[in-house]
């Protein structure tokens, strides 16, 4: 059986995300980040690319966080305007002066080209979201009165403290008791927990959760499942072997309703081959296959094929459209610098059709 998703008609929102944005300080091009003379300032974070891209499409969706009220925090807050999205229920703290109490989260990412991979040097030690505790936003009363058709969070937010671990718990239980599709990315960040850490706080958000989406390390080192047959610099991606881990998922937690994973093979810093595939009610779809993708900035193509995926679900596509949807959306998302979706719907439908990159006049 596939997801009920509750009617637009009976809802105040179509998404609402729950997580961290930091800003993210890049050195223009391909330069280094200790020689360069200037930054370029974006937006992003994961759950809230998600809400964002959706936003841009036309999409009532909304983002939850607890920023600073400085100058760092309007400069999210803003960001997010420009999509159109909700952020009414942002949790807003003091600033101090100094970022001793609570700070905005900064990354600092070099883009990659040839052998050089892409780099990202993180900033964002007691950042404010990481105070967040249940208790601080009232998840049943948003539930239950503004209703909310889907709700996404992912496994970023919850390796930042032990006490968004708990708001994890607490939000995505109110969401599940309140009829509400609950999806959670994986995303395993190895620079903010271990592998067995992670393993232990998700088995908790695991009743709570229909849709799951992550790659193939976010599997292996979140819920524990292998992928056979990859190879460390992940230059070929045994489809088969992901169908089995994707299995063996669904087996342990039969009430996952649909997985979503995106397929990335390196070739160079700026070449991937980029596909995805999607398993719902006991069937998988595959997605066309990018071949040799070139890439302009691959931060946030997860998001962007998670959003598209997303689309796809709540706007009653077939499976097979909504695979190709999030690949697609993924695909072009990387054509462009920074983290949020700059693409537009025509775009990402002219891509879905098999068109070309030949210059429109």
């Amino acid at each position: 059986m596939g997801l009920k998703v509750l009617a637009a008609t009976d809802t105040g929102l179509d998404l609402l995300a729950l997580g961290e944005c930091m800003i993210r300080l890049s050195p223009p091009g391909h330069q280094r980040i200790e020689l360069t003379p200037t930054f370029e300032a974006y937006a992003g974070g994961g759950e809230y690319n998600v809400a964002y891209a959706l936003a841009r499409y036309g999409m009532r969706t909304g983002w939850v966080s607890r920023l600073v009220d400085n100058p760092l925090g309007h400069f999210i807050q803003n960001h997010a305007r420009t999509s159109g999205m909700d952020v009414s229920e942002i949790v807003w703290v003091p600033y101090d002066g100094s970022g001793r109490a609570d700070r905005i989260g900064l990354n600092f990412t070099e883009v990659g080209i040839g052998v050089r991979a892409s780099v990202t040097l993180y900033d964002r030690g007691h950042t404010a979201i990481a105070h967040m505790k249940p208790g601080d936003v009232d998840w049943k009363r948003i539930f239950r009165e503004r209703k909310v058709r889907w709700f996404h969070t992912g496994g970023i937010l919850t390796a930042l403290s032990d006490s968004c671990a708990a708001v994890a718990v607490e939000s995505m239980k109110a969401a599940h008791d309140a009829g509400t599709i609950v999806s959670y990315d994986l995303n395993f960040r190895s620079k903010l927990w271990s592998s067995k850490k992670a393993i232990e706080e998700t088995k908790k958000l695991i009743p709570f959760i229909d849709v799951l989406i992550g790659n193939e390390e976010d599997f292996q080192k979140v819920l524990g499942f292998q992928v056979e047959g990859t190879d460390e610099n992940l230059k070929q991606l045994p489809l088969e072997g992901y169908k089995r881990m994707v299995e063996q998922v669904v087996k342990a937690y039969p009430h996952i309703k649909a997985v979503g994973t995106t397929l990335r093979e390196v070739v160079s810093g700026l070449v991937n081959n980029w596909s995805a595939i999607m398993y719902y009610d006991g069937t998988f779809y595959q997605s066309r296959k990018y071949e040799n993708l070139e890439i302009e900035d691959r931060v946030g193509g997860g998001d962007g094929f998670c959003s598209g995926f997303i689309y796809g679900l709540l706007h009653g596509m077939i499976p097979q459209e909504c695979v190709e949807m999030g690949a697609a959306h993924g695909a072009l998302l990387q054509s462009t610098r920074g983290d949020t979706s700059m693409v537009t719907m025509e775009e990402i439908k002219h891509v879905m059709g098999g068109g070309s990159a030949r210059i429109k006049r």
